[in-house]
């Protein structure tokens, strides 16, 4: 409803600006259309629906109060109060409804897939840790495709915030826990990449020390692979979980290797208990609360996407701004605002815009050809109100069934949405099939504007954002390396994670991996840097890391290299924490150079 209200603001200081300006008032609202698009594209969950409502609202109002070509008719405020009424009404009967009628189970799938994807990823980790040695190369796909369907979860937890204000409440645990499941991947890739650089028998050495590490009852879980067991008690089971990362951070090393791989273990076993931390959530169990962030902190994977959207949007609604003028068509407003609604509401859809907008022309289509049969064929004969609903619930019925399924969404959600707007029944009923077939061919007019738009102006190809993407982390993770003030790490993971989340489908697999050791280098550069601070240990670091951001990543390992030497004589903990993390650097520097190497767009 905040985003209904806010549109109606809008759009009656947009009048109130230009009450006598013609041209004003459509570039205003064509403007105003393109910043909600821009919203509602680069925030989430109810925030973009906000983004989405201020622009649709705006639209429909402005839709009402203007002439045959253009001008308003100064009804800006009361039509503004009485259509965010009728939809702040209609939203709150909806909602009524859907909580005494829709119990839900997103919770329950979101639990399931969590549980699935955590089990998997600790049972082939602890299988990956049995066999150390060159062939845990080949876990690399394992780890990708995992990755892809910890992205997945992304729409499921929409889902069930939106279905159960508690998880609304709690939204960061949930994010914590996929959160952690990302870095439990990312810390599985620094194993694997250390353990096969090693000698074979060395390397089963190191790993069968960890693995012993583990507590008993920790080693047993790794080899059940039940995840039925982890939704019926994730307390107990992170509260293993985390003892295993207490006894892993606790382990005795004497060499750096044995450090990097028992800091690894650790973080991944500390990935899954944040995912364990969500299931209670999810089960009803008592999760530890995770609190959220002071201010807002927004992650745009990547500006260029909502940029293009919105000027999508622009181009759209002024062109056929533009047509409503030059042809004087008297439902002209009504095109616009349809051409308003299907650029705004499918512009987050990315890839799916297109064939979205597409469905939901021909579901617009099917409305007007079903409210034509509706309104001219059975309600002359209608007198009483039973009959009435039943006549419309012909067509709302299966149409809200259709929307329950994943065959043809959008046409089904265009049915719903739309019968009544078109059918416009009222206690006097008019049959003017003129005014019915002008206003259904302002909405098919209006919708198809919008589905060109998507044609013409498309998104850069998957490959190309993929490259961006990239791009993008590799200028971040220099300006970090080279950057005097220290970053927050949980800024650096936010920021990688949310360029996973969008990381297209098609995207090479090396790609994936590319992002991933940026992630662990990133995170390991300020775990250095707040080490080597507290220990004086001298420029050695910074010399390496400038060399990083130079794009010269020989360099920068041999400086690392010779920074590990130097270390080498000094004892304790932290040091030896410290020359771990030069390992886990230089060698995702080796692995990725042509990556950490590559010209990024300044």
């Amino acid at each position: 409803m905040i985003g209904t209200i806010v549109g109606g603001i809008a759009i009656v200081m947009l009048t109130a600006c230009f009450p006598q300006d013609r041209i004003a008032f459509l570039a205003g609202l064509a403007f105003w259309s393109a910043a909600c698009a821009f919203v509602a594209t680069i925030l989430r969950n109810f925030l973009a629906l906000a983004g989405q409502l201020a622009g649709v609202t705006a639209a429909i109002i402005a839709g009402n109060q203007l002439g045959a070509t253009g001008g308003v008719n100064g009804d800006a405020f009361m039509l503004a109060v009485t259509r965010c009424t009728e939809i702040c009404i209609g939203i709150v009967c909806a909602g009524i409804i859907l909580a005494g009628t829709d119990f839900g189970n997103a919770d329950r799938r979101l639990a399931t897939r969590i549980a699935s994807i955590a089990t998997e990823i600790i049972g082939r980790f602890a299988a990956a840790l049995a066999v150390a040695g060159p062939k845990l190369s080949q876990t690399q796909p394992v780890r990708q495709e995992l990755t892809r369907r910890v992205v997945e979860l992304d729409p499921i937890i929409e889902e069930a915030i939106g279905e159960s204000s508690q998880l609304r409440q709690n939204s960061p645990v949930l994010q914590a826990a996929v959160d952690g499941l990302l870095k439990a991947l990312a810390s599985w890739r620094i194993l694997a990449v250390h353990l096969a650089q090693l000698p074979h028998d060395q390397a089963q050495q190191l790993a069968a020390i960890v693995s012993q590490a583990v507590p008993k009852e920790l080693r047993l879980e790794f080899e059940s692979g039940d995840s039925a067991g982890w939704l019926g008690n994730p307390v107990a089971l992170r509260r293993i979980y985390e003892q295993g990362v207490a006894a892993l951070n606790a382990l005795s090393a004497d060499t750096p290797s044995l450090r990097l791989l028992a800091d690894q273990t650790a973080d991944v076993l500390a990935g899954v208990a944040c995912a364990l931390n969500g299931l209670a959530l999810l089960v009803g169990d008592f999760a530890r609360p995770v609190p959220r962030r002071l201010g807002v902190r927004l992650h745009v994977p990547n500006w260029l996407p909502p940029l293009v959207d919105a000027a999508r949007v622009f181009v759209a609604v002024g062109a056929v701004e533009l047509l409503w003028i030059v042809t004087a068509w008297p439902n002209g407003a009504g095109a616009i605002t349809f051409a308003t609604i299907g650029t705004i509401l499918f512009a987050p859809r990315g890839d799916q815009a297109y064939p979205a907008a597409m469905s939901f022309t021909i579901g617009i289509f099917l409305t007007a050809a079903l409210a034509a049969i509706i309104g001219f064929a059975l309600l002359p004969a209608v007198t009483t109100f039973v009959a009435f609903s039943l006549a419309i619930g012909l067509v709302l019925v299966p149409a809200g069934a259709g929307m329950a399924q994943s065959w043809q969404t959008p046409m089904f959600t265009a049915i719903a949405a739309f019968f009544c707007f078109l059918l416009a029944p009222t206690n006097q009923m008019s049959y003017d099939t003129q005014q019915f077939y002008n206003a259904a061919a302002a909405a098919i007019a209006g919708l198809g504007s919008a589905v060109l738009s998507f044609r013409l102006l498309p998104l850069l190809p998957p490959a190309s954002r993929a490259r961006r993407l990239l791009s993008s982390t590799l200028r971040d993770l220099r300006r970090l390396a080279t950057g005097k003030i220290p970053q927050a790490s949980d800024r650096w993971e936010g920021r990688l994670y949310s360029r996973l989340s969008v990381l297209p489908d098609s995207a090479a697999p090396l790609q994936r991996s590319q992002l991933l050791a940026a992630l662990s280098v990133g995170c390991e550069i300020m775990r250095l840097r707040d080490i080597c601070r507290r220990l004086d240990l001298g420029s050695g670091l910074d010399e390496a890391l400038e060399a990083l951001a130079r794009g010269s990543s020989a360099t920068a390992a041999a400086k690392l290299a010779t920074l590990d030497d130097a270390l080498m004589a000094r004892p304790g903990a932290a040091i030896l924490r410290a020359r771990a993390g030069l390992l886990a650097i230089s060698e995702a520097l080796n692995e990725h150079a042509a990556y950490f190497d590559s010209v990024a767009p300044g």
